[in-house]
């Protein structure tokens, strides 16, 4: 199993608008992709930005580039987001695990 994971922050005014954002993008857009295994998404405040670590899971790299393309370590984006000033990691890390187990 790979899991793939970003980093994004955002101003804290923006913080909910965000979080729906991304569960409607990134998240929905995941798992609609055959190979996805599920998603993750933590939050974390600190002073006036809100960070979202997004964690997907996937069957396979193949599954990966289904999701991002043949440039699948960078990261996948969305037209709206520019509108919560988010700050996006340019690039994401896959990660190869035997298996994932909840904290």
């Amino acid at each position: 199993m790979i899991v793939r994971t970003w980093h994004g922050c955002v101003p804290l005014q923006h913080a909910e608008g965000f979080a729906r954002h991304l569960e409607k993008t990134g998240v929905q857009h995941a798992r609609t992709v055959a190979g996805n295994r599920g998603a993750f998404v933590r939050r974390e405040t600190q002073a006036d930005r809100e960070h979202f670590f997004l964690a997907t899971y996937w069957q396979d790299l193949d599954a990966v580039k289904a999701f991002a393309g043949e440039a699948y370590h960078v990261a996948v984006t969305y037209p709206d987001d520019e509108a919560f000033a988010l700050l996006s990691d340019p690039y994401v890390f896959q990660h190869e695990v035997a298996a994932v187990v909840p904290l």
